[in-house]
């Protein structure tokens, strides 16, 4: 397959995540509720990569590849946390829409950072989604 269907399904797990969390935190302390949610990621995960035998590249990983997967552990529990926090104070269609802000923040660290190219039509582009998350706002 190729990566904009992986894209197209990372999306609609997205909102799935929303919905399902959105029901799911309700009478729950949203730290519980992103620790349960936490085990359950975490078994797939580990299932999914031992049943295709991925576990042997584990010794082969440098230091700098597992520093910084876990920062970007880090980064995705406190996003979950927030993520969860906000569901539990706001309905998810207001949530959801600020959420998808992450993708201009990660445009401009793709930018500044990896030194990914930017053109005028992906700047033009995210404009417009960020404007549209902001109108759902309203």
């Amino acid at each position: 397959m190729t990566w904009w269907i992986y894209a197209l399904a990372s999306a609609g797990f997205a909102a799935l995540t929303a919905i399902l969390g959105k029901v799911g935190v309700e009478g729950v302390p949203s730290t519980l509720a992103t620790a349960l949610r936490t085990v359950v990621v975490l078994v797939f995960a580990w299932a999914i990569a031992l049943a295709r035998g991925e576990g042997t590249a584990l010794p082969t990983l440098s230091r700098r590849t597992l520093l910084f997967l876990a920062l970007s552990g880090v980064a995705t529990g406190l996003s979950w946390l927030a993520y969860f926090r906000a569901l539990q104070l706001a309905p998810a269609s207001r949530v959801a829409p600020i959420d998808k802000l992450s993708l201009a923040l990660t445009l401009v660290l793709a930018w500044g950072l990896l030194g990914e190219p930017m053109s005028w039509k992906l700047v033009v582009g995210v404009g417009m989604m960020v404007c549209g998350a902001l109108l759902t706002l309203s």
